[in-house]
């Protein structure tokens, strides 16, 4: 991680290629988000570093990103633990350069990376939330998924409020290993639903699970690990895989959003068949979640 700490603020000084602007767009595609909020082009995010609530700012500046801290600046410790969080959070330790290669010469993704050029896979840091996620987004579509995450948000996550703005954050596993069924359920949870998020934050409560134990094992592993737990299936594994462990060969091949993209840009009557999609993905090996990534890019042409 390329830092300097200015006290007040961290410069993080950035990989080539990179696009602060891109990232923005796809963490802006939801009106509905309540994790993150982007206001006049800078990015807020409020995190929990050894119980202290911390709300920072991003801003971009001549190929560095400036974390900021509006409240007051937290000290050297907490500081530099931001900063590793943002470094993560944007996956900047990627090396995006043997992509660029391989993509250039894919007709798929050659023209997505000269439109999407520096957009990274941003990720999921925290494991619970990745699962959580991944688990709420199973067979419903999108609008309704970011219901059910804020409402979960509001009823059992922290708050912090600034200037008027009220910033969240995920709840804790410990949290909602407390639950009962029934208190998903009346956020309207299936049954199954509420029993697989509180299953998982019981195995984490445990320690049975943990990201640390994860990352030391390689991808198959970490995907049987994973495939173990009650209501998660090879699409959620590869889900968390790409965005919360940034594994770059992680790829969910069962995602609706990949079919239609791939739909889209190849010009097809139907979506293709999982067959047709590894032929496709061959030349991918090792960059199937940055593929993955583009092809969801594809399908909003929002801007901030």
């Amino acid at each position: 991680m390329n830092r300097i700490d200015h006290e007040s603020s961290i410069e993080l000084r950035l990989p080539e290629p990179f696009s602060f602007t891109e990232c923005l767009v796809y963490l802006g595609r939801s009106d509905q988000e309540m994790l993150h909020r982007i206001k006049e082009g800078y990015l807020y995010k409020l995190v929990k570093i050894d119980e202290s609530l911390i709300l920072f700012q991003l801003g971009f500046k001549q190929n560095s990103i400036y974390v900021e801290f509006p409240i007051s600046p937290p000290p050297p410790d907490t500081r530099e633990k931001v900063a590793a969080y943002v470094w993560e959070w944007f996956d900047l330790e990627q090396d995006l350069n043997p992509f660029y290669a391989m993509a250039g010469k894919d007709k798929v993704l050659r023209p997505l990376i000269r439109r999407y050029c520096g957009l990274r896979v941003m990720g999921i840091p925290d494991l619970f939330e990745a699962l959580t996620w991944a688990i709420i987004g199973q067979q419903i579509n999108l609008t309704f998924a970011y219901t059910l995450k804020e409402r979960l948000i509001e009823q059992f996550g922290e708050s912090l409020t600034f200037e008027g703005d009220t910033f969240w954050l995920f709840p804790s596993y410990e949290k909602i290993a407390s639950l009962d069924v029934e208190d998903l359920k009346k956020l309207q949870f299936s049954a199954r639903k509420a029993e697989y998020v509180i299953g998982v934050a019981r195995v984490m409560t445990n320690g049975e699970l943990t990201k640390e134990a994860l990352l030391q094992k390689d991808y198959d592993q970490i995907q049987a690990s994973l495939m173990a737990i009650r209501g998660v299936g090879a699409w959620t594994a590869d889900y968390v895989l790409m965005r919360c462990l940034h594994h770059s060969a992680a790829f969910p091949i069962a995602d609706i959003g990949l079919h239609h993209a791939l739909k889209l840009q190849l010009g097809l009557e139907r979506k293709p068949t999982i067959e047709e999609i590894k032929d496709i993905a061959r030349s991918w090996n090792g960059w199937q979640a940055y593929a993955t990534f583009y092809l969801w890019r594809s399908l909003y042409e929002s801007t901030i």
